[in-house]
């Protein structure tokens, strides 16, 4: 337990409450609810305004809180925090006001990563976390992600009871005979920035390394530099304030242009690209590269394998973790195992198999000896420790390493939902997805999938070469364009 963590009632009250009649049908119709389920991969997500809007969030924290309350054995208070989106306010203040309606004392951390929420509520007397953010998504969207009182993502059975409650399905488990309070607890995120460092400051510091890092006018704008500069490295950072309008425009995880050129500029060791709330994070190395999710895990899971610190050798990531990887792991000993996509799915798998690192290609990496959750800026200090310890150089490690198989993956929109989640129903679509099978065989492989967080279908083709894969990914985009687009 981290000792400045305590139920003081010590704060400023923002006297945030609903009405009486929260659960009443007056309240439930300014709602217009969509048919498929609300919770994704991620959380709830949408264009703000649309879906995604007060009322909305108002229900969700007063069913959130219901939901929280009924399964914790002790009474405490709900962790909320929130992302640079111009929307972030307004959800926080919304749903800060469901919960307290629901009974449920808030500490409001303001702006943090993901993973801040994730942790505090793991080591505090909290019996639940809730994060506003849309990850790496456009500034016009944003997200509701809850978590349980352990600090991993609510389980799927406690999300249908929330849904349940928000379509009018269920009543409140018990009368709510007092309303909570709503606190700012900003001094909180201090004690998830020490546990960050903790562990590494016994064994090694980032003195002599310099580090470009991409904010993505993120949550971590504050924090990371913060943190990266107390381990001792020269940081040079982009895209670090705080700014709704332009938070992953161009820049983060999903735009690693500014990153490469300035980490070759600035004759930088590494640099680490942050998505809007810093759950997953991607690497450049000196030359430039980009080094994915792939070969975090690799560096990281054969760091720790000589460490005898690896169960078996064990590694989970997903459908998408590139087969150069995958044989390369194999043949040092590794086994890896593949969930579908959504780190959720990961830790589930981890969890089952008693793994302790997993993660996905784009960045979520989650390591069970440090963390509970995806912690970008856990992955990018122990890289950079890895780094450090090792005495070579991040472009060495990955030469090193393994060749990726050639991987393409091209984002289809799909705005119409319906069309979007029933694609599997597309003759012409299967069709062309059974003759590329046919045609590369044991030489590539193909997937198709909804996204769970953006109105896309995912189209990925790997191959032996690119030219194979290249040629039926335009095919498979194109049937999926003129069928369902």
């Amino acid at each position: 337990m981290v000792s400045s963590i305590t139920r003081s009632q010590s704060g400023i009250q923002k006297g945030l409450t609903a009405a009486d009649n929260i659960e009443s049908n007056s309240e439930r119709n300014l709602i217009v609810l969509p048919k498929n389920p609300l919770f994704g991969t991620d959380g709830i997500r949408g264009k703000v305004g649309d879906l995604l809007n007060a009322p909305l969030a108002l229900q969700v924290g007063f069913w959130a809180g219901t939901v929280l309350r009924s399964h914790a054995a002790n009474p405490g208070p709900v962790i909320l925090g929130q992302d640079s989106r111009n929307s972030s306010d307004m959800l926080a203040m919304a749903l800060s006001a469901g919960l307290t309606a629901a009974g449920i004392e808030v500490w409001h951390l303001g702006l943090c990563p993901t993973p801040c929420v994730a942790y505090l509520t793991s080591v505090s007397d909290a019996i639940g976390g809730v994060m506003i953010s849309a990850s790496h998504n456009p500034p016009e969207d944003n997200g509701i992600k809850v978590f349980g009182g352990n600090g991993a993502k609510l389980p799927l059975a406690l999300q249908a009871e929330i849904e349940a409650g928000l379509r009018g399905n269920m009543s409140a488990v018990a009368n709510v005979s007092h309303c909570g309070r709503h606190y700012s607890r900003q001094e909180l995120i201090g004690d998830y920035s020490e546990a960050l460092k903790q562990p590494l400051q016994s064994e090694v510091n980032l003195q002599g390394m310099k580090i470009v890092l991409d904010l993505a006018w993120g949550a971590a704008v504050g924090l990371a530099p913060a943190v990266f500069t107390e381990m001792g490295a020269e940081v040079i950072c982009l895209h670090n304030q705080a700014d709704g309008d332009r938070i992953n425009v161009n820049c983060g995880s999903t735009h690693l242009e500014f990153l490469q050129a300035a980490v070759q500029e600035h004759n930088a060791d590494v640099g680490f690209a942050f998505d809007g709330d810093a759950d997953r994070v991607l690497a450049v190395d000196s030359k430039g590269r980009q080094v994915n999710g792939d070969y975090i895990l690799y560096l990281w899971g054969r760091h720790l394998q000589q460490k005898q610190q690896l169960p078996e050798n064990l590694i989970v990531s997903t459908v998408m973790a590139n087969l150069g990887f995958e044989k390369a792991w194999q043949q040092i000993g590794g086994k890896l195992i593949r969930t579908a996509v959504g780190d959720q799915y990961v830790q589930a798998e981890m969890l089952r198999h008693g793994g302790m690192l997993g993660g996905e290609q784009s960045g979520h990496i989650l390591c069970r000896h440090y963390g509970i959750t995806g912690d970008g800026l856990l992955t990018a200090l122990h890289i950079a420790a890895l780094i450090k310890e090792a005495g070579v150089s991040l472009h060495e490690m990955v030469d090193q390493s393994f060749q990726t198989y050639p991987q393409l993956l091209r984002n289809v929109r799909v705005l119409d939902r319906d069309r979007r989640l029933a694609w599997k129903d597309c003759e012409p679509l299967q069709q062309a997805i059974a003759q590329a099978e046919t045609a590369m065989g044991d030489a590539g492989r193909i997937l198709v999938r909804v996204s769970g967080t953006e109105p896309v279908i995912r189209v990925m083709v790997e191959a032996a070469n690119a030219e194979l894969a290249n040629h039926w990914t335009n095919e498979l985009v194109s049937q999926v364009q003129q069928h369902l687009g």
